[in-house]
């Protein structure tokens, strides 16, 4: 986290008096503690690269092509071993790459932090490595630099910038006893603090432990899991009868083996998590023109099925740039009074953001004949700063600016002024006052209320999402009064939490605004809505945002957001605005319809080979399938499947959600009606044709690629397959699946060779079942589910 040498430099001197600075450590002491508690740095991660990339192999789907695999090499079939294990390999690249994303997350936070430190050892200050500092060290803050741990101030007065980690969006005045955490921004002033927390014991340190730890497991992989289950348990059991019954004809051992890989491979569900990573990364491609880029492949997914959104303040639904919101005039001043006078008692080009926001308020204000004698910057003092300016008509005149309540007691408020400063600040407005009159006779000539505006098209935002079943609700370090007004700007109806920390039972209909929360808060806000069953959205810019940004399904980092922020999160805006969060939404609703279809298909694929396997056994006594023609099946079929990430789809008007039972009976149903035709085909080529047994192979082949190519069309679309066109790549895909098929069959090519005609009337037939299945697929399908929510319904109870 902290690079530079520890050799000791000396330090400028203070400003502040001897008295108001302690001794500090001695170097012994402080040697002491920096062995005992480490350095003041962020834990690093722990596991290993090899560890991480032999978790890849670890999963139903890995055991599976492994096992596969395993069973070609003691056939000797090194080929077909090395297409599986391609696929396997290809998986687990991809999935290591995306876990390597929290590597950089921590190495940006350990950047944001200081470098180097003035610390009191011994008596006297020196510059030491911010990672040499121990409880108990004595610091000076000063304008501009990095508050180097958590510190609570001894003396002096600072104007802090805390937003990257509590998300407030004004800098406020701390003076002696307050405390202030790592990373935070010295703005304006001097102070001498005393060290009170170091390393991942710092509030900042905590965020790092955080994001190093959160872990979501992504709907993507639940569904990739629960597909993977259930298939394995449905061709589970057909395997074994097939096996079974194959032991009753006595089979020789060899043609056991070959009929168990064939049955293997048939259940197999090999293009899964391939194809599901293609129609992601074809997603992400989508949203990278337009200004979205995803950094986690999952985030594509979960961008359908988020149905909650966090949404930080400051600089998300906020500009981050602090503004002058009203001008209050009182009795004998007008606006263009008020302003020009704060503006004269204002600093020009410095960084105190008050003055800035004042003074660009004024930009377009002429000060007449009016001139500057002398100014008198913010006083952590006094609070306040002066002017002292030559009027042409009245003389010398003073001006004061300050806090509404540094300024009633230097000149009397009146009644008015007081019900205006606390309508102003009821409404989560920071009020300031100027003074103006001679310099011993000041009164109040208006108010000035400041707030960092919502940003236009946060409100637009609000409402989109809403209407696409999403809720949004407003997480920021800021007060409950200020974080309020800004949900009523933006269109966030509900109540503000109480102060405290956030509920672990938190749901997102019980507050739209929780205020005043940490980055810890803001991660357990996130992990509270999860445990309730929602796909949570965290939007946010600063590194406050970083462990919820990660934690979530879908992290999404605003255009302005820090490094920290754009690396924890799984989606970074990179154009202005919000925009690109509804599109990402859109798009990944789309993605989600592809993913589906084809998730539909292998369902329906999977259960057809396997039960084709057992009927076909058990009507001609020998296997109709052998491995390489299994393993053609399987190319053909993930050609054209893969081709479905890139199909014209409709998106959901709601949030999707991977119903696994509904997509297992839709399957199988359908599965069932292709079952029956390639049956019905079996036969006919057995009583009509005399097909023999090798003929026979090759006939099977063709029907299960071609029964394939009519049930891809009848899932594609819930209404009837001609409701909506087909993409080109979809269309372009069958073809060559149907043409490489013919090819394969009627030249013979590593198998028996089929008359051009039967191969063209097997086309025709599987056309034939698609137009007549298609017109009775939804009696069908809603009998399918029906039969699925009552075997749940029956677990739930057995549980119970």
């Amino acid at each position: 986290m902290f690079t530079g040498t520890s050799a000791e430099k000396p330090c400028p001197p203070s400003t502040l008096s001897a008295d108001d600075v302690p001794l500090g450590l001695t170097e012994e002491k402080a040697r002491d503690l920096l062995a005992k508690l480490g350095p003041n740095t962020t834990p690093a991660a722990s596991a290993g690269l090899l560890r991480m990339a032999l978790k890849k192999f670890s999963a139903p789907i890995p055991w599976m092509l492994e096992a596969a695999i395993v069973l070609e090499l003691v056939r000797g079939k090194p080929i077909e071993a090395a297409i599986i294990g391609t696929l396997l390999v290809l998986n687990a690249v991809l999935g290591f790459f995306q876990e390597s994303r929290a590597q950089a997350t921590l190495a940006a936070l350990r950047s944001r932090l200081a470098l180097n430190a003035s610390v009191r050892r011994d008596g006297r200050w020196m510059i030491r490595p911010a990672a040499e500092l121990v409880p108990g060290d004595v610091v000076k803050l000063s304008l501009g630099s990095v508050v180097p741990a958590d510190v609570r101030l001894h003396s002096g007065e600072i104007l802090l910038d805390q937003s990257m980690l509590t998300g407030e969006s004004l800098p406020i005045e701390a003076g002696p006893g307050t405390e202030t955490y790592a990373g935070a921004l010295v703005r304006r002033g001097e102070a001498i603090a005393q060290v009170t927390a170091t390393g991942g014991r710092t509030q900042f340190g905590r965020a790092a432990e955080l994001v190093r730890t959160a872990h979501v497991v992504s709907s993507q992989q639940k569904a990739v899991f629960q597909l993977t289950r259930n298939l394995a348990v449905v061709n589970g059991i057909v395997i074994v009868l097939l096996l079974a019954y194959a032991r009753r004809l006595d089979f020789p051992l060899s043609d056991m083996i070959a009929l168990g890989v064939t049955a293997v491979l048939a259940a197999i569900p090999v293009a899964l998590p391939a194809t599901f990573t293609l129609a992601a990364a074809l997603g992400a491609r989508v949203l990278a023109r337009q200004g979205v880029l995803p950094t986690r492949l999952s985030a594509v997914d979960e961008a359908a099925s988020m149905d909650v959104l966090c949404s930080d303040k400051t600089g998300t639904l906020t500009q981050n740039a602090l503004t002058v919101a009203a001008v209050r005039p009182l009795s004998g001043f007008d606006e263009a009074q008020v302003l020009r006078l704060a503006a004269l008692a204002s600093s020009e080009g410095g960084q105190d953001p008050v003055d800035r926001a004042v003074r660009a308020a004024a930009a377009n204000i002429p000060l007449g004949e009016i001139k500057l004698v002398q100014f008198t910057p913010f006083d952590p003092a006094t609070k306040r700063s002066e002017a002292l300016v030559e009027d042409p008509a009245l003389g010398q005149r003073r001006i004061v600016k300050g806090a509404f309540t540094i300024l009633s007691k230097l000149v009397a408020a009146s009644s008015e002024a007081t019900a205006v400063a606390e309508t102003l600040e009821g409404s989560g407005h920071r009020v300031l006052a100027v003074a103006y009159g001679p310099p011993a006779s000041l009164e109040l000539a208006g108010l000035l209320a400041l707030s960092d505006p919502p940003r236009p098209d946060a409100a637009p935002l609000i409402t989109k999402l809403r209407t696409l079943g999403v809720r949004t609700v407003m997480a920021t370090g800021d007060a409950a009064e200020t974080a309020s007004t800004v949900a009523r700007q933006v269109g966030l109806d509900g109540p503000t939490s109480p102060p405290g920390p956030v509920p672990k039972d938190a749901r997102p209909d019980q507050f739209a605004v929780f205020a005043g929360v940490l980055p810890e808060d803001k991660f357990n806000l996130v992990r509270a809505f999860q445990a309730h069953g929602h796909v949570v959205g965290m939007c946010g810019d600063g590194a406050n945002d970083a462990p919820a940004l990660r934690q979530a399904q879908m992290g999404i980092a605003v255009s302005t957001a820090t490094d920290v922020a754009k690396s924890a999160a799984g989606i970074v805006l990179t154009e202005p605005g919000l925009a690109g969060v509804v599109t990402a939404v859109e798009v990944g609703r789309r993605t989600f319809r592809r993913v589906l279809t084809y998730a539909l298909n292998t369902v329906t694929k999977k259960t057809v080979q396997a039960l084709f396997l057992l009927v076909g056994l058990v009507i001609t006594g020998h296997s109709i399938l052998a491995p390489h023609l299994m393993v053609l099946v399987m190319i053909t079929g993930d050609l054209l499947g893969m081709a479905l990430t890139t199909d014209n789809v409709r998106p959901s008007p709601a949030p999707n959600a991977w119903r696994i039972g509904e997509i297992t009976a839709d399957g199988v149903s359908v599965g069932l009606g292709e079952l029956m035709f390639c049956t019905a085909m079996l036969v006919f080529g057995i009583h009509h044709l005399g097909l023999g047994a090798e003929p026979l192979q090759t006939l099977a082949f063709v029907l299960i690629v071609y029964g394939n190519q009519a049930i891809c069309y009848i899932n594609r679309d819930r209404r009837h397959w001609w409701s909506s066109r087909p993409s080109a790549w979809l269309l372009v895909a069958s073809a060559l699946d149907i043409l490489i098929t013919a090819t394969l069959a009627i030249r013979g090519i590593s198998m028996t060779p089929l008359p051009p005609g039967l191969v063209a009337g097997t086309l025709v037939a599987a056309i034939g079942f698609l137009v007549i299945f298609d017109l009775v697929k939804s009696p069908i399908l809603g009998a399918g589910r029906k039969l699925a929510h009552l075997g749940t319904a029956v677990r739930a109870h057995v549980r119970a």
